[in-house]
This record gives structure tokens, sequence and C-alpha cells, in this order.
């Protein structure tokens, strides 16, 4: 869909709604619910440049493998993500070009043995090399046979394969709705030849040669996919932090209202200086669409990096209802990884950066801020808050829907379809004000008066209308002041 912001100077070609977010003196606009969370993983295996839904920790196991050896991360970003609450978790495993299928061949019964059925895993990885498969006669029926398939010494699955001949294999295998893990393919006709144990070899995961270009190759696929926070699987690159930075503000001035969470590595957040370090990401970053995590935290007897726990805080973004903040939200770690100080706390609020503190209690949120520090023309404090960011993408998001669904290339750009648009957007501002999003009372959608009325500073074009929305957001209490006399 297009859409983004537009500009009298140079205006936007595509149809489509532009909206412009501005600061009115004094206003702002207010936070929402988004959902859905993005995170680039690295596996054993797994489908490979796909979009997987992620729902719990089974399907972790099942759909990527909880095996972290060799570089894998997809364990432990998916977990920390869920943990985080969204209300939908997509994984995108990576891979280099090395990653291959384990597989092996089966001979048949003739009376020279001939290859006659491969076996290859369904995914690229290393998990693969650990099936095993057996052909044998029924135990139910010796005058049928059947192929089970072990992962180790787990038995995964039983097919039963009839006659025992490499196209009744064939349809046993990959007509079973509920096989996960191999696909069959014929060699050469005849019986299947008793085996036991034989091993799926040369499967490879392709995660030692992945790089930053990879990394940015996926954010062309995450551009056609809706979500709304993306994170990283515990990279730490500065080189390929800054690509996706520079990545998240072309998408979002382009219309794409995405959040992106990212962090640093176990050095820096229990270095001496580890407040400096923080605080440098965050201002290299000093965008409202980048979320840069300063602190690592303590789960049981493990320790985050600050880059992983990134992936918790795009759940927990993702995941609050549109009237929440992530302000002094509860963390379920036990500690972080270094107790900043009431005035290094200070430095990170100043310095845009989202830190965990543990306050003798519970490890909480100190405070929901984006890495925004230097305000850009038409901005305010507002637009450093997390909250604040949600809800002018939610809205924009709604707007850019109804409006493509139902009046562009649709209504006529007459007085009477404008009244129209304007009563459909007053009456989605209505719903916002019942959401305590914005105020109740002195929200209005009209016209716009520099494109309209008696002294217009420019006439719209047949197929252009422009609106001027006005609305004040409300806020949480993060402060609250008292002065208690004492007689």
């Amino acid at each position: 869909m297009a859409g983004g912001n537009w500009s009298p100077t140079d205006m936007p070609v595509l149809p489509g709604l532009y909206m412009n977010f501005v600061a009115a003196a004094g206003a702002a606009i207010q936070p929402g619910s988004r959902g859905v969370v993005v995170a680039p993983v690295k596996a054993h295996w797994g489908p490979v440049g796909e979009f997987v839904e992620i729902a719990d920790e089974k399907s972790i196991k099942e759909k990527f493998s909880l095996d972290e050896t060799g570089g894998a991360t997809a364990y432990t970003t998916l977990f920390l993500a869920l943990l985080g609450g969204p209300k939908k978790l997509l994984a995108y495993r990576l891979a280099d070009s090395s990653a291959a299928a384990a597989k092996v061949t089966l001979k048949n019964t003739a009376e020279t043995p001939a290859d006659a059925l491969v076996l290859t895993a369904k995914y690229p990885g290393e998990r693969g090399n650990d099936f095993n498969v057996t052909v044998q006669a029924s135990l139910v029926d010796a005058t049928k046979k059947e192929l089970r398939l072990y992962e180790s010494t787990t038995l995964l699955r039983t097919f039963s394969i009839g006659d025992g001949t490499a196209a009744a294999a064939v349809a046993a295998i990959n007509e079973d709705g509920d096989n996960k893990w191999i696909v069959a393919e014929k060699v050469a006709d005849g019986t299947m030849a008793d085996i036991s144990g034989a091993a799926l070899g040369g499967g490879k995961s392709g995660i030692s040669s992945i790089t930053n270009a990879d990394y940015i190759a996926a954010t062309e696929a995450f551009e056609g996919q809706e979500f709304h926070v993306l994170t990283l699987d515990g990279v730490t690159d500065p080189a390929l932090r800054a690509s996706i930075t520079a990545w998240v503000k072309r998408v979002r001035s382009e219309g794409k209202g995405i959040i992106a969470t990212l962090g640093g590595p176990t050095t820096d957040d229990k270095a001496s200086d580890a407040v400096a370090k923080a605080n440098a990401r965050s201002a290299a970053c000093n965008d409202e669409g980048i979320v840069n995590v300063g602190s690592g935290a303590v789960l049981g007897d493990k320790e985050y990096s600050s880059a992983q726990i990134a992936a918790w805080a795009a759940g927990l973004i993702a995941g609050q209802s549109i009237s929440e903040s992530t302000t002094y939200a509860v963390a379920p770690f036990d500690d972080v990884t270094r107790r900043w100080t009431r005035s290094e706390q200070e430095q990170a609020v100043r310095s845009g950066v989202f830190l965990l503190i543990h306050d003798g209690r519970q490890v909480k949120v100190l405070r929901g801020l984006n890495t925004l520090v230097a305000l850009k023309e038409g901005q305010n404090s507002a637009w450093k808050k997390i909250r604040t960011i949600r809800v002018m993408d939610q809205i924009n998001a709604d707007l850019q829907r109804a409006a493509e669904d139902n009046y562009i290339g649709k209504v006529n750009n007459t007085a009477e379809g404008r009244l129209a648009l304007i009563g459909a957007c007053k009456d989605y501002m209505r719903t916002m004000a019942q959401s305590n999003v914005i105020e109740g009372a002195g929200y209005d959608v009209i016209l716009d008066p520099a494109y309209y009325g008696s002294a217009p500073s420019r006439k719209p074009e047949p197929d252009q209308v422009f609106l001027q929305w006005n609305a004040r957001l409300t806020d949480v209490m993060e402060q609250i002041f008292g002065t208690f006399y004492v007689q």
C-alpha cells in the first residue's frame, strides 16, 4: 500500500493516504496496541526464507529445534520474545549457501540390489543427520512392511508401506499429513530391502557464513509482511545496527509503522563504561522507530545480553494494549547483569536508553523510551515515548486501511464525498476517545484551512483531499509529585 509523509513542495505520485504527524502547541497523539513481532533467526532445522508462526515453546522445538550449538539462535530469541507476550510471533530463518538437507538412499531386493528410494529431510540443517530409518515386516501383519523413522533413539513416525515397494513407500510418506520430517523419491521399482538404522547424512545448517548482507536481504521480505516490531537474534555488529536503523527510518517515512528493538553485547553491558556505551548506541540511532535496550538480564542460571533481551522488549511492546505503557512494566527476569546507579539511570532516560532495573524486589523497565534525543522539525518530547509512537502508527495504519478499502478510487471528490470521509474519520476518533487513547473533548477532523476556505494558500487538485486532525493525547502517570505538610 502507498502512504507515508507528504510535502506541499514534493507531492506524492502514487494513490494512497499520506499523513504527517506534527506537534501542535502543547498537544500530541497517543499510543496503540500493535501485535506482531518478526525475528530473523539461525537454526539447525526449519524452512529457510519463510515466515513461520511460533505460538509456544513446543512449536520452537518442532519448527526449529532447541539446539543452539554452532551459532544457532532460534530458541533463545523466540523464547524471550514469547516471554514478552506478543499477540503473534513470526520467525524467519536465515541460512547461507552451504545449507543442505540430510538424506539417505535405500536399496531394493533385486538380484543385484539397486538404489530404489531416496529419503531427504524436509529442511536443510544438521538436525537431519540425527534421523535414521528402519524397514522391516510389520509387527502387526507380517505380510506387510513398515518404515520407521527415528531421531537418534526416539521414534518419530511409523509409515505403513503395504507390499513394501518403493512406490508404496513414496505414497505413504509424502501423503502423510502428520509427517513433518522427511520426503521420499522413487529411484527404481522393486520391493524395499529390510534395513535397520540407516542414517541420514550430509545435512548442513548454513550458519557459519551468514553475514550482514543476509540480514539486509531479509528486510526486503519483511517489507512485504504485515508486522509491527522487529528484533534481531542477538547480533551486535555496529554496521548491521546502522543498516537496520537506516532501513527502519526509510520504511517509516514510506508509511510502514514499525519499531525495531536492538541492544549490545554482554561485554558492553557489564563494562565499567557500560553507561557510556549504551548511551552512544542510542545517540547513533536517534530515531523514534528504534528502541535501544541498555541492560542484560539473568533468568535462572543463564545470563542474556541486552541484544538478546531486545527480543523480550519486542514481545512486550507488541503485546501491550493500546492504553498501556512499558514504563515500570514488570519483567520475568531474576536480576540484571549490571545494576545502574541513580545518576546512571537518569543519564539513561536523558539519552534514550530502554533500561531494565532491579528495584530491590523485582526487575522492571525504567521508562518506555525510544532512542529519539534530538527532536526533528514538528516533533516534541512526546515522540520520545514508545507508547506515543505506537499510537500514531496504529492510527495511521487504521486510517490507511479504511481509506484504501472504502474511499480511494470509490468516492467522488465532491462536497458530499468529503463530508462522508470526515464523518467516518470523526467516528474513528470517537472510538479512540472511548478507549482513552485521546481526550474525549476537543478532538476534531476538518478540511485543512490552508487548502480550503475563503483564502487558501493553495488549491487542491481534483483528486486530492487535505484534512486537518486535532487531538490531545492522554498519557499514563509516570511521575507523581506531592507535598506533605507536617503539623
